[in-house]
């Protein structure tokens, strides 16, 4: 990945890890995706490469993305989807053309079209999200619990009660400061190195 970038978070399920392309959402956001040649690269890595990428479409994978973090939100809170949202991600799905193949290893991937356009990649992503939305899928959606996060994500795990969108990331961040609060509470100070 482009060093001038931040990494991106990768997860399990397409739709989800596709909202992950902004974090951060209630604090200081950190877009992932700010040029047409980033978002190439986060599907190149998803296996969805498309051939090129105008701003236009970039536009078009951001509203998707607001669209599918909005559908997931609702959903992980029980309340009801954004009928705008919805017809988003509707409208994403029913545009693209791609096709599901088999592996050899026994493992599903898309070929996109054969001009392999965004739009295509897009319809994947949109399909992904109605899959799991639709609860066509073994777990849940959840909300991360860092509240400057709260990234919408597929929860797999086995008793359904992850609590962060990223272990290494939100839930590290969110263990250590309460580490810390707990020792500035109990008066103890980090040890000193002597040296």
């Amino acid at each position: 990945m482009r060093a001038e970038f931040p990494d991106f978070r990768l997860g399990t399920v397409l739709a989800t890890s596709f909202t992950g392309t902004l974090t951060e959402r209630h604090g200081d956001a950190v877009e992932r995706i700010p040029t047409p040649r980033r978002l190439l690269d986060w599907l190149a890595v998803n296996g969805l490469a498309a051939a090129s990428c105008t701003t236009a479409q970039l536009e078009l994978a951001r509203e998707l993305r607001e669209s599918i973090h909005a559908v997931a939100t609702a959903a992980a809170l029980a309340q009801p989807l954004p009928a705008s949202a919805v017809r988003i991600i509707n409208d994403r799905s029913a545009q693209g053309r791609a096709s599901a193949v088999l592996t050899v290893e026994g493992h599903r991937q898309w070929r996109l079209g054969p001009a392999s356009r965004v739009q295509d990649a897009l319809g994947v992503i949109a399909a992904d999200a109605i899959s799991v939305v639709a609860g066509e899928r073994d777990g849940r959606l959840a909300l991360c619990a860092s509240p400057t996060c709260r990234a919408a994500f597929f929860d797999a795990s086995r008793s359904r009660t992850r609590r962060w969108c990223d272990m290494n990331t939100c839930g590290n961040r969110e263990k250590k400061a309460r580490f810390h609060a707990q020792r500035r509470g109990s008066g103890t100070s980090a040890p000193t190195d002597v040296g």
